[in-house]
Order: structure tokens, then sequence, then C-alpha cells
């Protein structure tokens, strides 16, 4: 109860509240003759000062039913826990609830996100085909590569003139712009620690960053061509590149220094991303060629010759199984690196496919993004098909270079 009468002071309805340092500094209101006589009714930077003070933005707070949430959240126990239990009853105390001290280490029940009564999951509740929100930025230079902070509170985006954007991602509203790179954005990525940022752009410059958007070091390599794509490995402790050099390059993260030169594609290579748990790396090249490596002997495993076309993006399940290429051949191949197959080919844009993300929750839910602007969505689960789950055409005017 101490605690409780710290932040709900009880109300003393027969005396005056007691006086703090708000109230005994507060000015008192502007007397009528002042305000007759002072103000100009003519002037429009006073109304326009008005208004700006007087709008009010549309606010979503995610953080603060997530808050709710941990602490009233009931956890089921287990069944195999029954015998340690009084009396040996399984239903006796069927539930639990987590400690104070203990709820910061919680995660949210996503696993039961969209699940109908704790039944399976239901990856329909995946597909967002309502448009919330459209935020412009200052400029119109096309936004080339994006990400949200660790905390998930504002979204960071690339353009092409170079200039990192903030936004507030409860509000919508435009915070921060300041330049980042010399050429033209291709790509960002965090750790998975989410202690660092990396950045590359058309100049082949790497920078790191720190979580508060400050420079810590900057890097030339690929000799002067475009980097565009940048991974971590699954121990942060290095990170690959890839550019128009035609090279995959290994890099060590503390000591900012080049490891090994990975050679084998015959042009640009487009896209490369590290195995979530295994030392493999994908690359996909403009030889229309997707190949598999070893960082640590430097040489290729595997080469897959699935598309007709430059492949512009490589995505790897979170389950480490499946492998996802997107190519200009307006084509989506699905691939099982277990047996090295290929599973299914998905058609449904008809523009070059430019940007590829898997859902977070759902494993066999993804979308898509192509050069006209068409965003969809693919589940291609057991009850999932080939077909495209939801198709939203001009989803935006131009192409979706990242998500």
């Amino acid at each position: 109860m101490s605690n409780l009468a710290a932040y709900c002071p009880p109300v003393n309805s027969g005396a005056p509240p007691p006086a703090t340092s708000a109230t005994t500094n507060k000015r008192p209101p502007p007397s009528s003759s002042f305000s007759a006589n002072n103000f100009n009714d003519d002037n429009p930077e006073d109304d326009q000062e008005e208004q700006q003070t007087e709008l009010k933005r549309r606010c979503i707070d995610y953080h603060t039913p997530a808050v709710l949430d941990l602490t009233s959240r009931l956890y089921r126990k287990s069944n195999r826990r029954s015998h340690a239990l009084p009396g040996g009853a399984g239903l006796a105390y069927p539930y639990l609830q987590c400690h104070t001290n203990y709820i910061k280490w919680m995660g949210l029940p996503l696993g039961e996100v969209g699940s109908s009564r704790g039944g399976d999951p239901i990856p329909s509740t995946a597909f967002l085909t309502h448009l919330a929100h459209v935020t412009r930025a200052k400029n119109s230079s096309p936004v080339m590569c994006l990400s949200w902070t660790p905390g998930g509170r504002r979204l960071l985006t690339g353009n092409q003139e170079g200039e990192f954007t903030l936004w507030d991602g409860i509000n919508f509203s435009f915070e921060l712009i300041m330049s980042a790179h010399d050429t033209s954005f291709r790509c960002m990525a965090w750790s998975h620690n989410q202690n660092y940022l990396l950045t590359s752009d058309g100049g082949g410059n790497i920078k790191y960053w720190s979580p508060s958007i400050a420079p810590v070091q900057s890097i030339d390599s690929h000799d002067g061509q475009a980097i565009h794509a940048l991974s971590f490995s699954p121990a942060d402790t290095k990170f690959v590149s890839c550019g128009d050099d035609a090279t995959v390059r290994i890099w060590d993260w503390a000591g900012r220094r080049e490891e090994r030169v990975l050679e084998g594609h015959g042009w640009d290579v487009k896209c490369v991303q590290w195995h979530p748990r295994s030392s493999v790396i994908c690359s996909g090249s403009k030889d229309n060629l997707v190949k598999l490596w070893d960082p640590r002997q430097g040489g290729c495993l595997s080469t897959l010759y699935g598309h007709k076309n430059t492949v512009t993006k490589v995505a790897w399940n979170d389950n480490g199984n499946w492998l996802l290429t997107a190519s200009r051949d307006q084509l989506i191949k699905l691939y099982d690196i277990r047996a090295m197959k290929e599973l299914c080919s998905l058609k449904g844009h008809h523009k070059e496919v430019t940007s590829i993300a898997w859902h977070p929750i759902y494993e066999t839910v993804f979308a898509s993004g192509g050069m006209d602007g068409t965003l969809i969505y693919w589940n291609v689960g057991p009850k999932g098909s080939e077909e495209p789950a939801v198709k939203i055409p001009f989803a935006h005017d131009m192409a979706i270079w990242d998500m």
C-alpha cells in the first residue's frame, strides 16, 4: 500500500490541495485590459500558432496494451508437471501468474495470435489489407530502405539522397532528417542483439551506427561499387556484404576488417543473407544464379538455376530449412535446402519482384512487393496454395524497394 500511496495520494475533500511548485509559480491569467490593448486580431502568425497548438494527431500506443497483457495474463501449467502438485491432481492449479520481478523477461503470446480458442493459428489474420496511414517526406526522394528501431517506437528510412529520416511510429509524425551518406542508400541491417546498425550506399561505403543514430565507423570497400545488401552472422561477430563488383565479402565486426572474398558470380551480386543459425550464406546475382557459400572455407556449396533473370532478393525462413528467392522474371521460388529441391514456383506479379519478407509470427506466410507497387500476401503452408492469398494492386505509386 505504501507504493500505491506514492502514485495515488488520497483525495482530501475538506481542505484545498497543498501548494506545489507548479501551482505557486503559475502566472495569473492576463487581464482584459492587456488583451484589449496588446492583442492584434489581424496578425496571421498568431492565428497560425493557435491552429498548430489545437492540432491533434491520431495516436496509437502499442505498448500500453502490451504491458497490461503481461501484468494480467495467466500462464497454463504443463501437464507434465502434474506429479509435482499436491495430491498429484493435474487440474488442481491449472494456471500460474508470473512474479512481477520477471515480467520484463516475458514475451507477448505471439504464438496464440489469431488462434481460434486455443486451436491452430489462422494465417489469414496476418493479411493486412487496410491502409492505416500515409506519411510523406518533405522531399520527394524515393525511399530505398527502411527498418524499425530496436524499441519499435520509431521507423528509420534511407532515401536516394543519402539521408536518414526518423518517423514516430505512434502518431506517424516526422521527427528528424540527417545526412548519412554521400550517395544513395542501398540497405540497412540491425545486429541481432540490436546494439548496432549497418548501412551501405551506392559508392561502396559501409557505416556503423549506434542505437542513437550516431556514426561510429566508416569503411570503403567493393572498389567503390554499389553495396546492395548486408547481413549479420547468427553470433553478430561477423557480417557479409555484396556489391556490383561481382563479389561477396565477409567482415570481422570487432576488428572492422575484411576477412574473405567469395568469388564465383559472373555479374553484379544484388542480394545476400546469412543463415539464421548455420554457417551458410546465400547470394543472388544478375547472372540469374543463386549460390550457397561456406564462409569458413570460402567455397561454393551449391548453385540453384531456377530463375531466368536477375535475382533481386533472397530470404531465409526462421526455421532454417526454407529459402525464398525473387527475380525480375516475375517469379518467386521456394526451396528446401535439406534436399536442395524446389518446393513451388509462385506466379502473381506482372512486373519484376523487388522485395520479399517472411512474417515474424506465421511460419508459412510472407509478403512480396513489385516494381509496379503491387503488394501480395502468400501462404505456402498445408492449407495454402500457389495462388496469391491477398493481392493489393497500387499499394504504392511506384516500386516497393523494401519491407
